[in-house]
C-alpha cells in the first residue's frame, strides 16, 4: 500500500526575530514567522502582490541553529512537512498550522555586519549524502562562472 507525500518547500524572509525555547529534556524548539510573496497581473495587467505567512518549527540542533544565526529580514529556504493541530481555549477550539523543517538553508539578505553566519546548509535527515555526518555545516562552493570556462558569450546569450 503507498503511502502518501508530505512536503513543503518555502523561501522567504522572516518576519521577525527567532523564538527559541528548550524542552525539559534540553531540546530546542525554534519557532520562525516567515513571508511568502507571490506575484500576479490582475484583469487591468496591474501587478498585484500576495504575501503568505508561515509558522515553521524547528527542532534540536536545527533549531539552535536557526535561533543563533537567523534574524528579522533574513531569507531563508525551509524544507519540511506541514502538520495541522487544534486545542481548546475557554472553551473555544482553536486551529493551527505550522511547517515541521527538515531542512534549512540561510540565504542572501543577512546582514554579515552584525555577525549574520555565511551561507550554509543544515538538516535534520540522515538520508543526505551531502550532510556530513557529523551534523556539522556543509560549506557551500561559489557558482561557477562562464568565464571560469573561457566562454565567449554574454548572458543573454543563455536561453533561460
Amino acid at each position: 500500500m503507498a503511502r502518501g507525500i508530505n512536503k513543503v518547500i518555502l523561501v522567504g524572509n522572516l518576519g521577525n526575530d527567532p523564538e527559541t525555547k528548550y524542552t525539559q529534556g534540553g531540546m530546542a524548539i525554534t519557532t520562525l514567522s516567515l513571508a511568502t510573496t507571490s506575484v500576479r497581473k490582475d484583469k487591468d495587467g496591474n501587478q498585484q502582490e500576495k504575501t503568505e505567512w508561515h509558522r515553521v518549527k524547528l527542532f534540536g540542533k536545527l533549531g539552535e541553529i536557526a535561533g543563533e544565526y537567523l534574524k528579522k529580514g533574513r531569507q531563508v529556504y525551509i524544507e519540511g512537512r506541514i502538520e495541522y493541530g487544534s486545542y481548546d481555549k475557554d472553551g473555544v477550539k482553536h486551529y493551527t498550522t505550522d511547517i515541521i523543517a527538515d531542512d534549512m538553508q540561510m540565504l542572501g539578505g543577512g546582514d554579515r555586519a552584525e555577525g549574520a553566519a555565511p551561507r550554509r546548509e543544515y538538516g535534520g535527515g540522515q538520508s543526505r549524502p551531502s550532510q556530513p555526518a557529523s551534523g556539522a555545516p556543509r560549506r557551500e562552493q561559489a557558482p561557477a562562472k562562464a568565464s571560469d570556462f573561457g566562454a565567449d558569450f554574454a548572458d543573454d546569450d543563455i536561453p533561460f
